[in-house]
């Protein structure tokens, strides 16, 4: 089939050589992207992503306990990977760098809202959302979520459904602010379980806390007979990633 017919065949709209070949060159800038990321994190470990609201206010009580949450996870030995923006992100950046290990940012470039916080020991930047949310799960110990709002629940739903795939080794998935989460997770056990879109048991996937250290003592509770790094068969999962 010719260039010509393919741009003209019944059903198919035509397309722009410029725009095609543009389209072909984008897969070289995701290449980079995926390439930078796994050569820069995948030495750093243990590691723990941390997410929650960007809107969230230096001084407020989430804002100090992300903080608090970083630094602990921070003197514990854990690396502490954000998404580089302000708010929670901002915390996390900021409690991790005051601790004894490193701050992590994956920034992501966007028409308005986000710039990159100055509490960044390693700093990452992405064009695309997908690219860069392979590298906050391929390499994390844990997962903590804090309060936040569509690209937080984005992150959550993410890595719930990889979890629950078996795509993705088990890891401990915490949500932080009981108060918070109470009302998501009642139409996940009254709707979503009663309706068998998930089983009973995804929602032992996750964990709820309100404190710093319940999130440290739940991470170490998870690994307590086992090493940080992955097993052999989680290792041939997450390249497959």
């Amino acid at each position: 089939m010719d260039e010509h017919t393919k741009n003209t065949h019944p059903g198919m709209a035509p397309v722009n050589d410029t725009t095609l070949t543009r389209e072909s060159w984008k897969i070289f800038q995701i290449m980079a992207e995926f390439v930078e990321g796994f050569e820069r994190l995948a030495r750093i470990k243990p590691s723990v992503s941390i997410f929650g609201s960007a809107r969230t206010a230096p001084g407020t009580r989430l804002y100090e306990l992300a903080e608090a949450i970083a630094r602990d996870l921070s003197d514990a030995g854990f690396s502490v990977v954000s998404g580089g923006g302000p708010g929670i992100m901002e915390a996390a950046n900021k409690g991790a760098q005051a601790g004894k290990s490193l701050s992590i940012g994956l920034n992501i470039q966007l028409p308005m809202e986000q710039s990159g916080n100055p509490y960044q020991d390693i700093s990452l930047n992405f064009r695309h959302f997908f690219s860069r949310k392979v590298m906050f799960v391929k390499y994390a110990s844990a997962y903590v979520v804090l309060p936040g709002g569509f690209g937080t629940l984005d992150e959550l739903a993410e890595i719930l459904t990889l979890v629950q795939t078996g795509k993705t080794r088990r890891i401990p998935i915490i949500l932080v602010d009981r108060k918070f989460w109470a009302g998501l997770l009642d139409w996940f056990r009254d709707t979503l379980v009663t309706a068998g879109t998930i089983s009973a048991g995804d929602m032992d996937l996750f964990r709820v806390v309100d404190s710093p250290r319940e999130v440290v003592e739940t991470i170490f509770s998870h690994y307590e007979r086992r090493g940080f790094g992955p097993s052999a068969q989680e290792q041939e999962i997450l390249l497959e990633l």
